[in-house]
């Protein structure tokens, strides 16, 4: 149960953290894509982040993945910090950044429809139903309306974003089978591994490497990536591990509608991204659905229900 001994202050850092950070991470996204490929800027972001989370581990215990489940371990990386981030990622290329941030704004709904599907086989209540039903309407005019939004924006990205959120969905339900609470730090840091690796692999079955040129890397970019690295993985993951152990699932939940709203603001007045009527409409579909999802609770029960704890059980953009 959440702990009720938490500071204030600390509590409202970690939700600005989640709420504000992780809303920023697409728009860095962007400017990394600018001179650096997709899946290789991926794998160094993992790469990276989970060196330095296993120097802090090991500086703390002598065996940091003694314990864990090495196939569950590469499973959850392949399907979060390896599809769920890689293809968020790739499909970024064409699609805008607030665009991307709705489609990876629904992922509760996919959580929520997975899990009726094939884990705990039971049905949404009619307001959680009636969720489901708006955000896959919300989800369906934005994959719609995606080339009138973005002219470059191929099916083909289309489908990778669905792919990513699908895969972040799975990868979100089946981690409670290989780690509990109190190993998910060390967990996270070696899935953040294998993602990693996973990326390194497309990278090269893309064969991005033609279009390296590792002198033409933009300040800008690399810096973008840093920012990936150090706030958009460390930072927040650890502001939200905190939030899940002392703060209720429903309240932690709610950066799921607060990130799409930051991402479409900032792609508008940084990058220039156009917010159409369809951008519009998705927008309030997806978000109220994510919203009836979220925030529907068991009125006979005190505590979050086993789909609001696995949408809140994410990984970071």
């Amino acid at each position: 149960m959440p702990s009720s001994r938490v500071s204030t202050s600390a509590t409202l850092l970690a939700f600005a953290a989640i709420y504000i950070i992780w809303g920023t991470t697409f728009l860095c996204i962007t400017l990394m894509l600018r001179t650096v490929p997709a899946f290789f800027g991926g794998a160094a972001r993992f790469l990276v982040a989970g060196g330095l989370m296993y120097a802090w581990l090991r500086s703390r215990e002598r065996r940091p993945f003694a314990g864990l489940r090495l196939g569950g371990t590469a499973l959850c990386g392949v399907l979060l910090t390896g599809m769920g981030n890689g293809f968020v990622i790739w499909s970024q290329i064409a699609l805008p950044s607030g665009i991307e941030a709705l489609f990876v704004g629904a992922l509760p709904v996919s959580v929520l429809l997975l899990d009726w599907a094939f884990f705990s086989h039971r049905a949404p209540r009619p307001l959680a139903a009636l969720g489901v039903a708006l955000g896959l309407a919300g989800v369906v005019v934005l994959s719609l309306n995606t080339q009138a939004i973005a002219h470059d924006a191929r099916p083909i990205y289309v489908i990778a974003a669905l792919t990513a959120q699908f895969a972040w969905a799975l990868g979100t339900l089946l981690q409670p089978r290989y780690v509990g609470p109190a190993r998910v730090v060390n967990f996270t840091c070696l899935q953040m591994l294998f993602g990693a690796a996973f990326q390194l692999l497309m990278g090269l079955l893309d064969r991005e490497w033609v279009g390296l040129a590792p002198g033409h890397v933009s300040l800008q970019s690399l810096l973008a990536l840093a920012y990936l690295i150090i706030f958009g993985s460390i930072i927040t993951f650890s502001s939200y591990s905190f939030l899940v152990a002392h703060v209720a699932a429903q309240k932690v939940s709610t950066y799921a509608l607060v990130n799409p709203v930051i991402a479409l603001a900032l792609g508008a007045a940084v990058l220039g991204e156009r917010i159409t009527t369809a951008a519009i409409i998705s927008t309030v579909l997806v978000l109220l659905g994510v919203g009836l999802v979220l925030l529907q609770r068991d009125p006979q029960s005190t505590r979050a229900p086993p789909t609001e704890l696995a949408a809140v059980g994410r990984a970071e953009p």
